[in-house]
């Protein structure tokens, strides 16, 4: 794959451990307190009263940082879904990228923002409110990341019923991610690359392209991790 990197998804802490208000601002400390209550109780069920209570603010405190409870779930919502578009963009903006790999590579990054979340927020995605109007920058962002999806399996070769396979592709990713998550002792390094080795699969590819995909990420991960290096020594010098 020319010269594309893999970034590493920012994702969430261990599960277990909970959001620690020492490490987080007011107002992540507030996102980190409705995620908890939405996955928790559901999103209806939660008042922005409640919400402020966790985040240990008052309630108008809480209204300088969102106005309304959509504005915490249509952010909340959006952060799942942004950086693995803007990830795919540069995927697709490489000309030299075997599709292959950019897929794996992709289905990886996604699986693994998704599942490492401090909640299992793509819970969220089939709630009846996120067809309003306020969640039209999610569903936009999110028919954009399906697009990708769809235009590196054409980029592939033919492929027989492309959008039911690329909606299979998504629901993989979406609710494969969702079940693993039952465990706990899972983590994101172990089911992000099962999952992207998983899309490959769908795609129709064999055994040996999908470890040839694998093994192209690994190195490009690899060099990306030398450049990152050699960057830090030379800002310490």
């Amino acid at each position: 794959m020319s010269g594309t990197a893999f970034p590493r998804p920012r994702v969430g802490r261990p599960r277990a451990a909970g959001p620690s208000s020492s490490e987080l601002s007011p107002r992540e400390q507030v996102l980190a307190a409705a995620a908890e209550l939405f996955t928790r109780n559901g999103y209806a069920a939660t008042t922005t009263r409640a919400v402020a209570e966790l985040a240990g603010l008052r309630q108008a405190s809480m209204y300088h940082y969102f106005a309304r409870k959509e504005d915490l779930l249509a952010t909340l919502l959006e952060s799942t879904v942004e950086p693995s578009l803007a990830f795919a963009r540069t995927l697709l903006d490489d000309p030299g990228a075997d599709p292959a790999a950019a897929l794996w590579a992709l289905a990886r990054y996604d699986s693994a923002l998704l599942f490492g979340g401090l909640y299992n927020l793509g819970a969220l995605y089939q709630l009846p409110e996120v067809r309003g109007e306020r969640f039209a920058e999610f569903r936009r962002a999110r028919a954009e990341l399906r697009s990708a999806y769809r235009e590196l399996l054409t980029r592939m070769g033919p492929v027989p019923e492309l959008e039911l396979r690329t909606d299979l592709l998504v629901g993989l990713l979406e609710g494969g991610v969702a079940a693993t998550r039952e465990d706990p002792d899972r983590t994101a390094a172990e089911v992000a690359p099962a999952v992207a080795d998983a899309a490959l699969r769908l795609a129709g590819c064999p055994a040996e392209r999908i470890a040839a995909a694998r093994t192209d990420a690994a190195r490009t991960d690899a060099v990306r991790g030398a450049t990152a290096r050699t960057d830090e020594l030379r800002e310490v010098s």
